[in-house]
């Protein structure tokens, strides 16, 4: 009922280390700004899909200290995006296959949460 209405799915991440999470998924990460305040920045990481990262000394819901969540991203090639994540001296898991068929690495952003990066 409600999916035929949407048109963005965004998460939203409280973080502590707010600053150092901006920077890891606008600088290294590469993610383009679709908003950004003094308290709240919005990253779009697919054509339909947002990850927002805010302070939450400005929120009323506090970072979970990444405990609990882990943000999965497919992408083309997993072993390319390791390489070129391992090149820039990101501290990223081994890349290994997994019986479900995918390809996929783990790294944690500043703030403690597990990204996975997959590929089939």
């Amino acid at each position: 009922m409600m999916r035929e209405h949407m048109r963005v799915m965004n998460t939203i991440v409280y973080c502590r280390k707010w600053r150092e999470t901006v920077s890891f998924y606008r600088d290294i990460l590469g993610f383009p700004v679709t908003f950004e305040n003094n308290w709240f920045v919005e990253f779009e990481t697919a054509a339909h899909a947002r990850l927002s990262v805010a302070d939450e000394q400005r929120a009323t819901v506090k970072s979970a200290g990444g405990q609990g969540l882990t943000l999965a991203f497919q992408v083309e090639e997993a072993d390319a995006t390791w390489q070129s994540l391992t090149a820039r001296g990101v501290n990223v898991g081994k890349i290994a296959d997994h019986p479900w068929g995918g390809r996929a690495f783990f790294l944690f952003d500043p703030e403690g949460n597990r990204l996975e990066v997959w590929s089939v």
